[in-house]
This record gives structure tokens, sequence and C-alpha cells, in this order.
């Protein structure tokens, strides 16, 4: 009976850990490296977000452009699903700017509501 019990419990665990393992996120930079100067001092930043965490709740969402120790909330992309902008600020007598994503969200673990986040490498935009 013991050996029984055991048996299922294993299966469990590595029914679970080959789930995880199936599951991948990433985070696509699609903005220019290089933008023009503009009289705003304002410049798109955009980012795709591509996932097959099948327990990811797509609602929950909430991506941000970090740029030193500011954070900027990205918004949803018109008529794009997995897709998201910000606009972020570049003094006049900076040449560029280097920034990442951080993306939080919720996934369903075990039937409960979990909190994550992934965070992309840094980027650098250059404004000419």
């Amino acid at each position: 009976m013991m050996i029984k019990r055991l048996t299922g419990v294993l299966a469990l665990c590595a029914f679970s850990a080959w789930m995880i393992g199936c599951a991948s996120t990433t985070l696509t930079n699609l903005t220019a490296t290089s933008q023009p100067r503009n009289a705003k001092g304002l410049y798109l930043i955009e980012y795709q977000w591509d996932s097959t965490q099948y327990t990811l709740k797509p609602e929950s969402i909430k991506p941000f452009v970090v740029v030193g120790f500011d954070s900027f909330e990205m918004r949803p992309t018109a008529k794009m699903t997995n897709r998201w902008e910000a606009f972020i600020p570049v003094a006049p007598d900076r040449d560029s700017v280097v920034y990442h994503f951080k993306v939080d969200y919720e996934y369903m673990d075990f039937g409960k509501a979990a909190h994550s986040s992934k965070s992309s490498p840094e980027f650098k935009l250059y404004v000419r």
C-alpha cells in the first residue's frame, strides 16, 4: 500500500516537473535600436510576449519598461493580443538610454492564483 502511494506521488511530481519544463515564455524587443530626436523627448518602446504556459492568466499581464529606477507602465498595442508599448522620456542632453522590460503576471498553481514576473536583458536606444 505504501509503495503504491509513493509511486503515485512520484508520478505526480514527475508530471508537474514535465509540465513546468515544457512551458516557455519569450519577451521580444520590437523597438528600433535608433530613433530620430524629437521635440517632445518621448520615444516609443515596444515588445511582444509569447508564452506556452497554459496556466497563465492573460488578463493579469502587467508589463513595464524600466529605465534606471523609473518604471513606465505599458499599454496593449491596438488590434494585437500579445504586444505592448510605452513612451519613455530621454533628456535632450542624452544620446542614449538603457532599458529593460519587466512583466508581472498571475498563473494558476494547483487551483490557486500565484504571482510571478519575468525580466528581459537590457537594451540600448540611441537617439540621433
